[in-house]
């Protein structure tokens, strides 16, 4: 316990990830030199690519820089919050828990709003709610789906899609290597053979959640970038 609220095993996970993020991005950059070496080469990659690949391509240069930290902070802390899920004696993704994939939700839900809000105070709502070309008698279906879809199920999903992804590669994994000790171990004999392909299964699933751990962090950064991007769009 700390205070009143209970510390258990995947909020300690957590705490870790955190640290281990922080502590990688400050010692990557607190010395740059113009001939990087690999610490620094690792973290100047990592936050190029997020730069390059997600802000800039999807925003372009002016708004990409303008939200690059947040975009930068949510790829990083999802891929790091991911990647425990594989790693021994941790084996507990820290995004499997509602509370992290919402809270990371909620930040880019504030986010693209605060964007629109920011590009056009007067319109954006308005656009976003009943988008032009519309003839007005569509408007009393076209609005509720534009309601719900842009301010309620965007940050549902998103909640939805990390959480789901992790949870389930996790038990997957747990599955198979309780089912190897268990052949392996208590029924014995013959099982052992299936131990074997549970063992091999396991392993090969865990190279597909390495995949999975970088992918969602890519999906996710990227989902809050467009909607960011259609947020500051022209037209609002």
């Amino acid at each position: 316990m700390f205070g009143v609220i209970p510390i258990n095993r995947i909020h300690l996970i957590q705490l870790l990830s955190v640290i281990v993020v922080v502590l990688i991005l400050w010692l990557g950059t607190r010395r740059m030199k113009m001939i990087p070496g690999r610490g620094q080469s690792l973290v100047e990659m990592g936050l190029g690519f997020v730069r390059t690949n997600i802000a800039h391509d999807l925003l372009g240069r002016k708004d990409g820089d303008r939200f690059l930290p947040i975009l930068t902070t949510i790829f990083f802390m999802v891929l790091f919050m991911n990647v425990t899920g594989i790693i021994p004696f941790l084996n507990m993704p820290g995004t499997a828990i509602i509370a992290v994939p919402l809270t990371l939700a909620l930040v880019s839900y504030v986010t693209f709003i605060y964007a629109g809000i920011k590009k056009s105070p007067k319109n954006f709502f308005k656009n976003a709610l009943f988008p032009s070309g519309v003839p007005w008698p569509v408007y009393i279906i076209v609005t509720p789906i534009e309601l719900i879809s842009t301010f309620i199920i965007r940050p549902v999903t998103l909640t939805l899609r990390l959480l789901m992804n992790l949870v389930v590669g996790h038990m997957i994994l747990v599955l198979c290597f309780a089912a190897t000790q268990f052949f392996f171990f208590t029924a014995g004999g013959g099982w052992a053979a299936l131990g074997i392909g549970t063992l091999a299964f396991g392993g090969a699933f865990t190279l597909f959640e390495i995949l999975v751990t970088v992918l969602q962090a890519y999906v996710f950064t990227v989902l809050t970038a467009v909607y960011i991007q259609l947020a500051v769009a022209e037209e609002h």
